[in-house]
């Protein structure tokens, strides 16, 4: 089975992913301050082939790189995230992102002030350990390695009208309650792939935090259908 690549999204850590029973998987921390930069980092970095998983800013980078680099990704999975350009309105929110972190703000209080967004109100309410886990995510970021990803944002396009000339296989995951990347961002993904299936979860946006397990198996199934399809086409 080939290599697994997991891409968390901003001020998210490896633990995004601890609960859903990928062990193994390389796991790259999103530190470059452009698009193409990043691009060329991973590339460098990781091996010939590999089944690349993204989350949120993370799925960004991911559709990124299959479109630089098709050959290389064997299979492509897409959660909680957006293929569209930024608004005004994320901009403005970067901006004051940024000027937070200018001012001595650290990661884990901006991740605090959009805890319900992450998680969803419920989850705030009920789950500590998640809003634990949330936080400490912050944490493990840190104010350097945010801001890098905070200019990632402002260096996205538009990836839907690009999307048409992707013919990896993908899966594209969405969070029922995602208040940030709603379920129908990820129905323009996929009707506008030739090879993408859609599968929604119940859950917000931290997806494979909230429902680990389920992501899991989802994913594991998923590989085994894309190594099956391999071996056919030996």
């Amino acid at each position: 089975m080939s290599s697994l690549v997991l891409l968390a999204g901003m001020n998210c850590t490896a633990d995004l992913w601890a609960d859903a029973g990928l062990d193994g998987a390389i796991q790259p921390a999103l530190d470059r301050p452009s698009i193409p930069d990043q691009v060329e980092a991973l590339l460098a970095e990781l091996p010939e082939r590999f089944v690349l998983v993204g989350h949120s800013l993370g799925a960004i980078v991911a559709m990124s790189l299959a479109l630089a680099a098709p050959e290389r990704v064997v299979g492509l999975c897409l959660v909680s995230t957006n293929a569209k350009a930024p608004t005004d309105a994320q901009r403005d929110g970067w901006r004051e992102w940024l000027a937070a972190l200018d001012a001595g703000t650290d990661a884990r209080e901006l991740q605090r002030r959009i805890l319900p967004a992450l998680l969803g109100a419920a989850a705030v309410r009920d789950r500590p350990d998640l809003v634990e886990r949330t936080l400490a995510m912050g944490t493990a970021t840190g104010a350097v390695r945010l801001r890098a990803q905070l200019e990632l944002q402002f260096d996205r396009g538009d990836l839907l009208a690009r999307l048409p000339a992707l013919r990896v296989p993908t899966l594209v995951v969405s969070g029922l309650d995602d208040a940030i990347c709603p379920p129908h961002f990820h129905t323009e993904i996929v009707t506008r792939m030739s090879d993408a299936r859609l599968v929604t979860l119940d859950a917000g946006h931290l997806l494979p935090l909230e429902r680990g397990e389920a992501f899991g198996a989802l994913l594991r199934s998923w590989q085994g259908q894309l190594a099956d399809a391999g071996a056919r086409a030996l």
